[in-house]
């Protein structure tokens, strides 16, 4: 293990690498130095192909989260409190009924959207959503439902986590979930950020700042690492997860502070440094934790970024439209914004590639021909569907 419709036309030059990373300003703590080649600031890729952004859908408020239904139709959240059908075409068919009640506050509202892999059988969908507590407090929690889509209702609504203690700050909530190559399911959270709350991303009897593991109906695997949901902890606010299809290893990317995003390959009992370390620093200019960027027995991310790309969602591609891009990773991100692609050879980062920069993207998802869904994070939001322009 390691340790520690409009039209967009954006004009990418040959799937090569560069030896000069991807532009993106000085960075913020300049003295850390990567503990491994390309941790950072890898060889900038350019694509032989240009990249054509269209307008998919439009009117969403706020999308958090994005899903494909088995006939090709789209789940898709807002944070406002939402859950949204869309058809193959992009046509918003409506609101989708019977969600928890949900915490719409900062960064809090309805989140993630995933489909169960035997909807066809047992129509399951689940969802991750800020939840209100007692005295104006919230969590970050997740439910399974069954899903009539023919009425665009959830039915036999069923918190399956519940994230502990209550906060009482509304912000960091995480949050992604997603079924693993084991079968098990695993949910990402937020240590809520406040310098009180933060510290718990390494208190092993909370579960802020961890990655949880389930089984899917809510219960303890017994195979958990330390006898609780918990898989993995120190993370800050993970907003993003993965599974690699060439060999099940997943991934997660979280927002560090001023500089040091992290993307992380998750392994079983790891802990991963945060508040005690980071590739960043705090926003007043201050040291994180102990000032340094790693220590013994904390895993060193796969990749950082300083400046941050602020990440959302993201996905492994897989499929025919973009062929060259086979199996590479591709990040929303929401500051600067756009889509960051990059290129791993095993666990390590080899090229990093930018697009549609400055859009404010928040999730990715791959439609069924292969095309690229980047939804727009915005009041007046929607989805852009991604095609080569050759």
């Amino acid at each position: 293990m390691m340790l520690r419709s409009v039209l967009l036309t954006l004009c990418l030059p040959t799937v090569a690498l560069a030896a000069d990373p991807v532009a993106q300003g000085p960075k913020n703590v300049p003295e850390f130095e990567p503990a491994f080649a390309n941790q950072t600031r890898a060889p900038a890729m350019t694509s032989s192909f240009g990249v054509d952004a269209a307008w998919f859908a439009r009117g969403l408020e706020r999308p958090w989260g994005m899903a494909t239904l088995p006939d090709g139709g789209f789940l898709v959240t807002e944070r406002v409190g939402r859950l949204r059908m869309l058809s193959p075409d992009g046509t918003d068919l409506g609101e989708v009924s019977g969600l928890p009640e949900v915490f719409v506050k900062g960064q809090g509202g309805m989140l993630d959207v995933m489909v169960g892999p035997n909807f066809a059988d047992d129509g399951l969908v689940y969802g991750t959503y800020a939840k209100p507590m007692d005295g104006g407090t919230s969590v970050t929690a997740a439910f399974v439902a069954t899903l009539d889509a023919e009425a665009r209702q959830l039915n036999d609504v069923q918190d399956i986590f519940v994230q502990d203690p209550p906060s009482p700050t509304a912000a960091h909530y995480g949050s992604r979930i997603l079924f693993g190559a084991d079968g098990d399911l695993y949910i990402t959270t937020g240590e809520h950020s406040s310098r009180n709350e933060r510290v718990l991303a390494q208190d092993l009897n909370t579960t802020y700042g961890k990655v949880i593991r389930l089984n899917g109906d809510g219960s303890t695997p017994t195979d958990n690492p330390y006898d609780s949901q918990v898989w993995t902890y120190g993370h800050r606010n993970m907003q993003g997860a993965a599974v690699r299809p060439s060999d099940g290893a997943l991934f997660t990317i979280e927002h560090g502070p001023k500089g040091g995003d992290e993307l992380n390959l998750i392994q079983r009992g790891a802990n991963y440094g945060w508040p005690v370390v980071s590739y960043g620093e705090n926003y007043n200019g201050r040291p994180v934790g102990t000032g340094q960027h790693s220590a013994e027995g904390m895993a060193e991310p796969v990749y950082y970024w300083d400046p941050v790309i602020a990440p959302g969602g993201m996905a492994f591609y897989e499929g025919a439209m973009f062929p060259e891009w086979q199996g590479d990773l591709i990040i929303a991100s929401l500051n600067p914004g756009g889509v960051v692609r990059l290129r791993l050879e095993g666990d390590r980062v080899i090229g990093e590639e930018r697009f549609l920069r400055g859009t404010r993207i928040r999730d990715i998802e791959i439609a069924p021909d292969g095309a690229i869904l980047a939804l727009v994070d915005a009041a007046d939001g929607g989805v852009l569907r991604l095609t080569p322009d050759r």
